[in-house]
Order: C-alpha cells, then sequence, then structure tokens
C-alpha cells in the first residue's frame, strides 16, 4: 500500500535531499529510519514532490513509499516510531495511506517556496541564521517586487536554469512576490507547478540586482527573453531557501494531473 509522508528538515548539515554514498541526505536518513523500525529486510525507496539541494530546507515536504500492507499500522504511530530514531534535524510530521492515484511527485500542482534575506547592517537574528541569507548591502524591496511580477506565467526558463540533458525548462510560474516581514527580513514568495536545478535561487539572485539599483526593474524579463544564462545572475545561497507548501487536487483528479505532469512540456 501506498504511504504519503509530510516532511520537514533543516538541510544546514545535509547534502540535500536525493541519496548519495557516504553522505547524511534526507532521503537516506529517512530511507534507513523506515527499514528500520517497519523491519523490512531492505530499506524501501522514496519518491518526492521536489528534491532540494544541499543547504536547503522544508517544513512541507511531501514523499510517497510503497509498504506491505501487514507493515502498517497506523499514522500516529509510525511518526512517533521514527521520531525516535531520526537525527533533530527531520522530522516526518504525518503519515497516511494515500488515496488511489496520489503519486508525492507527479500529482502535485504546485511548490511554493520562499526565500529569505537580512539585509539588516548588524546580520540577522542569531537564533534564525540557518534559514536566512545575509546581504550585506540595503535592498530596496518595491523594485524587487515590480522586477519580479513580470516573470510570472509559463515561459522556458532556461535563463534561470542549469540545464540538464533532455530536461525541458519550461515551468508556469504562478506567483513571485517579495515583501518584508514584521521581523524586517525580505522574503520572495515563490510558487510553480514545478521547478528547474537552481531556478528558485536564480530568480532571487535576479530580483537582488535590482534591489541593489545594480540593474534596472525590466532587466530580469529581459534575461527571460533571451533565454541564455546571463553572468549578472548570482545563484544565491541555498541556506535562505525553504519549501513551505506542495498542493495536490481533490482526490478524484490526482491521476489526470500525473498524467499531465508527465507529458513534457516545450
Amino acid at each position: 500500500m501506498r504511504i504519503r509522508l509530510d516532511v520537514a528538515y533543516d538541510g544546514t548539515s545535509l547534502s540535500g535531499w536525493a541519496a548519495q554514498p557516504g553522505r547524511r541526505t534526507v532521503q537516506g536518513l529517512l530511507e534507513e529510519a523506515l527499514g528500520r523500525v517497519l523491519r523490512l529486510a531492505e530499506p524501501p525507496a522514496l519518491t518526492v514532490a521536489g528534491r532540494t539541494d544541499a543547504g536547503v530546507h522544508a517544513r512541507g515536504q511531501v514523499a510517497h513509499v510503497d509498504l506491505p500492507p501487514d507493515r502498517w499500522d497506523d499514522g500516529r504511530t509510525l511518526v512517533r516510531r521514527l521520531a525516535g530514531v531520526l537525527p533533530g534535524e527531520v522530522r516526518v510530521l504525518a503519515a497516511s495511506a494515500a488515496p488511489a492515484g496520489f503519486d508525492a511527485r507527479f500529482s502535485a500542482l504546485s511548490r511554493r517556496y520562499a526565500y529569505r534575506l537580512c539585509d539588516d547592517p548588524a546580520g540577522p537574528d542569531p537564533l534564525r541564521r540557518f534559514g536566512t541569507t545575509w546581504h550585506r548591502r540595503p535592498l530596496a524591496v518595491e523594485p524587487m517586487a515590480r522586477a519580479c511580477a513580470a516573470l510570472e506565467g509559463e515561459h522556458d526558463f532556461a535563463a534561470f536554469c542549469r540545464r540538464r540533458e533532455g530536461a525541458s525548462t519550461v515551468r508556469g510560474l504562478l506567483r513571485y512576490a517579495w515583501r518584508r516581514d514584521e521581523s524586517g527580513l525580505l522574503v520572495a514568495d515563490i510558487e510553480a507547478d514545478a521547478f528547474c536545478h537552481h531556478m528558485v535561487r536564480a530568480l532571487v539572485g535576479a530580483a537582488v540586482a535590482v534591489g541593489e539599483g545594480r540593474r534596472p526593474v525590466d532587466w530580469p524579463a529581459a534575461v527571460l527573453a533571451a533565454g541564455v544564462r546571463d553572468s549578472g545572475v548570482t545563484v544565491m545561497p541555498p541556506q535562505g531557501l525553504t519549501l513551505e507548501e506542495v498542493r495536490y487536487p481533490p482526490d478524484a483528479d490526482l491521476t489526470s494531473r500525473a498524467r499531465v505532469t508527465r507529458n513534457r512540456r516545450a
């Protein structure tokens, strides 16, 4: 049977989501813990909504795992047992029997990230430093917001992605907005149907160039239209980035959504 896992983690000391020999990763730690608490002959394989890079955090990650029915009891029991063996930086927040047609990756409608920047000359709050990037120059949030709103919609984001052989870079950017929160941090809210490698951090880097006054408001849109990587776009550090939420359609639409997602876009 298929089980949905809702996962949170502090990626500071982890080498990203994907399992890698000899490295501590979220996938590796979770699969090992599941195999241990469920007494499986081999660790089960997890499928995730979106792989995160080394140093990136999550509070709304979603994964699924297929288990023998006789190893499933209930979600609360599994969550409690996993908490007893997982390191402190990884937590399974909820576990539940997945509805028919559910696929953590392909059934997703969108992924929503937040990127947090501190431009205070004193640096970030020490208690929030692992989830915040310190930027040593002051930033103007209003031109950043105007520049990035122009990027919303379905486009080829090749200019903001690390290309992978045979992979499409067409994505639907549903929302890209900047704001200051109550503590004065700059927060980027970025939601898309999917992201390609380094896309979120490159989009943030383009906004930072505008916020510093080094580039005009229409520059990120011009980079997007050019369709090639621009040396002026900085891929921002990973520690400011958090996967906040993965959204899914109603249960009746899970299978059809997965079929649409599997179609390669041009």
